[in-house]
């Protein structure tokens, strides 16, 4: 087995009595940063999303895809069900996760009050667009 290189990462230690929310993509959640897109220049992102009490409807409600590599989503409270392209509708709960592959059409249809989830996504600077809805969805 060839041994890993090392990376130019910096060791993070992002402790909870110092976290700091804030908004993001959402309007309906609030972000933690833990660090990690620091301490990976860039290559990771780690933050924990959770909702905020708002209630309306944004982008992420319609058919959308994240331009990213690499998506885990591990439910830490709550839940929230989304459809995606070739899986149907999935409703994660607490304790549960979500590998999503690159460019999956997704939207989501409902969450509760109180969902929160931990999310890594790399690149860090990934981005959001709105698409159409898959061709099996939209013959529905």
């Amino acid at each position: 087995m060839t041994p890993m290189k090392a990376k130019a990462w910096e060791f993070v230690h992002n402790q909870a009595s110092g976290a700091k929310w804030s908004p993001g993509l959402r309007e309906i959640f609030e972000y933690r940063d833990l660090g990690i897109k620091d301490g990976t220049r860039g290559d990771y992102v780690a933050h924990i999303i959770r909702h905020n009490g708002k209630k309306q409807q944004d982008q992420v409600q319609q058919w959308h895809v994240h331009e990213c590599d690499f998506q885990f989503v591990l439910v830490l409270n709550g839940w929230a069900t989304f459809e995606y392209e070739g899986q149907g509708q999935r409703t994660i709960r607490k304790g549960d996760a979500i590998l999503q592959t690159p460019m999956i059409r997704h939207r989501e249809i409902a969450c509760s009050d109180d969902f929160e989830v931990l999310e890594i996504v790399s690149p860090a600077d990934f981005a959001t667009k709105v698409v159409e809805a898959p061709a099996s969805v939209a013959a529905e």
